[in-house]
Protein backbone atom coordinates (compact mmCIF):
# COMPACT_ATOMS: atom_id res chain seq x y z
CA UNK A 1 0.00 0.00 0.00
CA UNK A 2 1.36 3.25 -0.67
CA UNK A 3 0.87 6.18 2.06
CA UNK A 4 1.18 9.96 2.02
CA UNK A 5 2.79 11.53 4.97
CA UNK A 6 4.28 14.83 4.51
CA UNK A 7 3.84 18.08 6.37
CA UNK A 8 4.31 20.02 3.16
CA UNK A 9 1.11 21.20 2.15
CA UNK A 10 2.25 21.63 -2.00
CA UNK A 11 3.41 18.22 -1.72
CA UNK A 12 0.28 16.67 0.10
CA UNK A 13 -1.84 18.28 -2.50
CA UNK A 14 -0.12 17.34 -5.59
CA UNK A 15 0.80 14.09 -4.88
CA UNK A 16 -3.11 13.30 -3.55
CA UNK A 17 -4.15 14.11 -6.68
CA UNK A 18 -2.09 12.64 -8.40
CA UNK A 19 -2.85 9.47 -7.10
CA UNK A 20 -6.44 10.25 -7.34
CA UNK A 21 -6.61 10.56 -11.05
CA UNK A 22 -4.35 7.30 -11.86
CA UNK A 23 -7.12 5.34 -9.76
CA UNK A 24 -4.52 4.43 -7.27
CA UNK A 25 -5.71 2.98 -3.97
CA UNK A 26 -3.34 4.50 -0.79
CA UNK A 27 -4.17 6.14 2.27
CA UNK A 28 -2.25 9.33 3.88
CA UNK A 29 -1.16 9.72 7.89
CA UNK A 30 0.25 12.74 9.21
CA UNK A 31 4.31 12.47 9.37
CA UNK A 32 4.66 11.66 13.11
CA UNK A 33 2.23 8.90 13.20
CA UNK A 34 2.61 5.04 12.73
CA UNK A 35 2.31 3.69 9.41
CA UNK A 36 -0.75 1.66 8.99
CA UNK A 37 -0.24 -1.98 8.65
CA UNK A 38 0.69 -3.29 4.89
CA UNK A 39 2.33 -0.05 3.97
CA UNK A 40 5.10 -0.82 1.72
CA UNK A 41 5.84 2.99 0.03
CA UNK A 42 5.76 6.00 1.88
CA UNK A 43 5.13 9.21 -0.54
CA UNK A 44 6.97 12.22 2.09
CA UNK A 45 8.08 16.19 1.41
CA UNK A 46 12.28 16.66 1.75
CA UNK A 47 11.42 17.66 5.63
CA UNK A 48 10.79 14.02 6.70
CA UNK A 49 12.97 12.27 4.34
CA UNK A 50 14.82 10.74 7.07
CA UNK A 51 11.59 9.56 8.94
CA UNK A 52 10.60 6.58 7.73
CA UNK A 53 13.29 3.53 7.88
CA UNK A 54 11.13 0.11 7.86
CA UNK A 55 9.83 0.93 4.00
CA UNK A 56 10.86 2.29 0.66
CA UNK A 57 10.66 6.04 0.98
CA UNK A 58 9.98 8.39 -1.59
CA UNK A 59 10.65 11.59 -1.29
CA UNK A 60 8.60 14.10 -3.70
CA UNK A 61 9.58 17.18 -5.44
CA UNK A 62 6.99 19.88 -5.06
CA UNK A 63 7.43 20.95 -8.64
CA UNK A 64 6.99 17.47 -10.03
CA UNK A 65 4.49 15.06 -8.46
CA UNK A 66 3.98 13.00 -11.15
CA UNK A 67 7.67 11.80 -11.00
CA UNK A 68 7.11 10.37 -7.44
CA UNK A 69 3.96 8.80 -8.21
CA UNK A 70 5.98 6.65 -10.81
CA UNK A 71 8.13 5.50 -8.41
CA UNK A 72 5.98 4.86 -6.02
CA UNK A 73 3.84 2.74 -8.28
CA UNK A 74 7.05 1.19 -9.72
CA UNK A 75 8.26 0.69 -5.95
CA UNK A 76 4.48 -1.11 -4.71
CA UNK A 77 5.10 -3.78 -7.82
CA UNK A 78 8.61 -5.08 -7.13
CA UNK A 79 10.74 -6.19 -9.97
CA UNK A 80 7.73 -6.47 -12.43
CA UNK A 81 7.89 -2.45 -12.31
CA UNK A 82 10.95 -1.60 -14.49
CA UNK A 83 10.91 1.41 -16.80
CA UNK A 84 10.22 0.70 -20.34
CA UNK A 85 10.16 3.26 -22.89
CA UNK A 86 8.24 2.36 -25.90
CA UNK A 87 8.56 4.98 -29.67
CA UNK A 88 6.64 4.77 -32.44
CA UNK A 89 8.98 6.58 -34.79
CA UNK A 90 7.85 9.36 -37.04
CA UNK A 91 8.08 12.71 -37.60
CA UNK A 92 5.82 13.50 -34.50
CA UNK A 93 6.74 9.92 -32.64
CA UNK A 94 4.47 8.36 -29.98
CA UNK A 95 6.18 7.43 -26.94
CA UNK A 96 4.85 5.57 -24.09
CA UNK A 97 6.46 5.21 -20.75
CA UNK A 98 5.06 1.70 -18.85
CA UNK A 99 6.18 0.80 -15.45
CA UNK A 100 5.89 -3.23 -15.93
CA UNK A 101 2.66 -3.40 -17.38
CA UNK A 102 1.13 -0.46 -16.90
CA UNK A 103 1.06 2.55 -18.97
CA UNK A 104 2.32 5.24 -16.53
CA UNK A 105 2.98 8.06 -19.28
CA UNK A 106 2.39 8.69 -22.96
CA UNK A 107 3.74 11.82 -25.36
CA UNK A 108 2.90 13.10 -28.34
CA UNK A 109 5.68 15.43 -29.75
CA UNK A 110 7.79 16.70 -32.35
CA UNK A 111 11.01 14.58 -33.61
CA UNK A 112 13.20 17.32 -32.32
CA UNK A 113 11.56 17.00 -28.92
CA UNK A 114 11.52 13.59 -28.40
CA UNK A 115 14.93 12.66 -27.21
CA UNK A 116 14.56 15.41 -24.35
CA UNK A 117 11.38 13.72 -23.13
CA UNK A 118 12.71 10.07 -23.54
CA UNK A 119 15.95 11.36 -21.75
CA UNK A 120 14.18 12.58 -18.98
CA UNK A 121 11.47 9.95 -18.28
CA UNK A 122 14.56 7.73 -18.15
CA UNK A 123 16.60 9.66 -15.90
CA UNK A 124 15.51 8.44 -12.70
CA UNK A 125 14.43 5.02 -13.55
CA UNK A 126 16.92 2.07 -12.48
CA UNK A 127 18.07 0.07 -15.84
CA UNK A 128 15.09 1.79 -17.97
CA UNK A 129 15.34 0.56 -21.53
CA UNK A 130 14.29 2.17 -24.70
CA UNK A 131 12.19 0.34 -27.84
CA UNK A 132 12.27 2.16 -30.57
CA UNK A 133 9.81 0.65 -33.58
CA UNK A 134 12.05 -0.46 -36.91
CA UNK A 135 9.78 1.93 -39.29
CA UNK A 136 9.79 5.23 -40.61
CA UNK A 137 13.63 4.36 -41.30
CA UNK A 138 14.97 8.00 -40.85
CA UNK A 139 13.38 8.95 -38.02
CA UNK A 140 14.17 5.75 -35.95
CA UNK A 141 17.68 6.12 -36.73
CA UNK A 142 18.01 9.79 -35.61
CA UNK A 143 16.86 8.62 -32.42
CA UNK A 144 18.89 5.33 -32.02
CA UNK A 145 21.49 7.43 -32.67
CA UNK A 146 21.46 10.50 -30.53
CA UNK A 147 19.98 8.38 -27.65
CA UNK A 148 23.44 7.52 -25.95
CA UNK A 149 22.80 7.69 -22.53
CA UNK A 150 20.56 4.58 -22.05
CA UNK A 151 20.01 1.12 -23.44
CA UNK A 152 17.87 1.26 -26.74
CA UNK A 153 16.28 -2.01 -28.26
CA UNK A 154 14.96 -1.79 -32.32
CA UNK A 155 11.92 -3.64 -32.14
CA UNK A 156 10.23 -4.80 -35.60
CA UNK A 157 6.88 -3.00 -34.91
CA UNK A 158 5.16 -4.95 -37.42
CA UNK A 159 1.29 -5.04 -36.83
CA UNK A 160 1.64 -2.94 -33.88
CA UNK A 161 -0.27 -0.03 -35.34
CA UNK A 162 -4.18 -0.98 -33.85
CA UNK A 163 -7.53 0.14 -35.75
CA UNK A 164 -8.94 2.90 -34.29
CA UNK A 165 -12.83 3.61 -34.31
CA UNK A 166 -14.79 6.91 -34.30
CA UNK A 167 -13.37 9.79 -32.02
CA UNK A 168 -9.88 8.21 -31.35
CA UNK A 169 -7.91 10.47 -34.35
CA UNK A 170 -4.41 10.90 -33.26
CA UNK A 171 -4.08 7.97 -30.61
CA UNK A 172 -2.58 5.30 -32.97
CA UNK A 173 1.04 6.52 -32.74
CA UNK A 174 0.44 6.46 -28.76
CA UNK A 175 -1.01 2.57 -28.95
CA UNK A 176 1.48 1.98 -31.03
CA UNK A 177 4.15 3.13 -28.72
CA UNK A 178 2.98 1.08 -25.62
CA UNK A 179 2.15 -2.43 -28.09
CA UNK A 180 5.92 -1.92 -29.05
CA UNK A 181 7.18 -1.26 -25.64
CA UNK A 182 5.53 -4.76 -24.49
CA UNK A 183 7.91 -6.28 -27.37
CA UNK A 184 11.49 -7.49 -26.95
CA UNK A 185 13.68 -6.02 -29.28
CA UNK A 186 17.85 -6.13 -30.24
CA UNK A 187 20.21 -4.15 -28.29
CA UNK A 188 21.72 -1.91 -30.57
CA UNK A 189 23.96 1.42 -30.41
CA UNK A 190 23.44 3.11 -33.51
CA UNK A 191 22.00 2.79 -36.74
CA UNK A 192 23.13 3.92 -40.18
CA UNK A 193 20.76 4.18 -42.73
CA UNK A 194 21.30 5.19 -46.62
CA UNK A 195 18.17 7.13 -47.91
CA UNK A 196 16.59 5.90 -50.57
CA UNK A 197 15.45 7.91 -53.38
CA UNK A 198 12.07 8.10 -52.60
CA UNK A 199 12.98 9.40 -49.05
CA UNK A 200 15.02 12.29 -50.38
CA UNK A 201 12.32 13.49 -52.54
CA UNK A 202 9.68 13.48 -49.42
CA UNK A 203 12.17 15.71 -47.92
CA UNK A 204 12.33 17.99 -50.29
CA UNK A 205 8.62 18.22 -50.75
CA UNK A 206 8.69 18.71 -47.44
CA UNK A 207 10.91 21.48 -47.29
CA UNK A 208 8.99 22.75 -50.13
CA UNK A 209 5.90 23.26 -48.17
CA UNK A 210 7.80 25.04 -45.37
CA UNK A 211 9.55 27.09 -47.34
CA UNK A 212 8.17 30.57 -47.22
CA UNK A 213 8.93 31.23 -51.42
CA UNK A 214 8.01 27.29 -52.35
CA UNK A 215 11.20 26.36 -52.94
CA UNK A 216 13.18 23.22 -52.19
CA UNK A 217 16.41 22.44 -50.84
CA UNK A 218 19.00 20.35 -52.86
CA UNK A 219 19.69 17.06 -52.40
CA UNK A 220 22.96 17.39 -51.07
CA UNK A 221 20.76 19.41 -48.14
CA UNK A 222 18.51 16.94 -48.30
CA UNK A 223 21.02 13.74 -47.38
CA UNK A 224 22.14 16.08 -44.33
CA UNK A 225 18.80 16.02 -42.92
CA UNK A 226 18.00 12.53 -43.28
CA UNK A 227 21.26 11.84 -41.52
CA UNK A 228 20.04 13.93 -38.93
CA UNK A 229 22.65 16.48 -38.87
CA UNK A 230 20.05 19.27 -39.74
CA UNK A 231 16.54 19.99 -39.19
CA UNK A 232 14.34 21.08 -42.52
CA UNK A 233 14.25 24.73 -41.63
CA UNK A 234 18.06 24.18 -41.24
CA UNK A 235 18.37 23.26 -44.36
CA UNK A 236 16.28 26.44 -45.77
CA UNK A 237 18.47 28.52 -43.79
CA UNK A 238 21.29 27.36 -45.93
CA UNK A 239 19.56 27.11 -48.57
CA UNK A 240 18.59 30.82 -48.59
CA UNK A 241 22.29 31.32 -47.31
CA UNK A 242 21.68 32.88 -44.25
CA UNK A 243 22.02 29.52 -41.81
CA UNK A 244 25.50 28.96 -40.04
CA UNK A 245 26.64 26.10 -42.20
CA UNK A 246 28.24 25.97 -45.56
CA UNK A 247 27.86 27.41 -48.53
CA UNK A 248 24.34 26.31 -50.42
CA UNK A 249 25.15 23.89 -53.19
CA UNK A 250 23.83 24.70 -56.28
CA UNK A 251 20.25 23.28 -56.92
CA UNK A 252 18.27 21.35 -60.00
CA UNK A 253 16.34 23.71 -61.62
CA UNK A 254 13.48 20.79 -61.21
CA UNK A 255 13.66 21.48 -57.20
CA UNK A 256 14.55 25.43 -57.08
CA UNK A 257 12.81 27.19 -59.56
CA UNK A 258 9.73 29.35 -57.86
CA UNK A 259 6.37 28.03 -58.59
Amino acid sequence: MIVVATADFEVYHDVVNELRDRGTTFTTVEPDEALPDGATVVVTGADHADTFTDVTTIVADPDDPRRAVDQALAAVRGDGGRTVIGVDPGRKPGIAVLAGETVVAAFHVPLGDAVDVIQREAAEAPSPVVRIGDGSRLESAKLVNELDSVTVELVDETGTTPYLGTGTRGMGDVLAAVNIARLEGEVVDAREIEPTEGEIQVIKDRSRERSERNRAIDEVLARRVAAGELTVDEALAEHRGDGAGSATEPTNSDDSDES
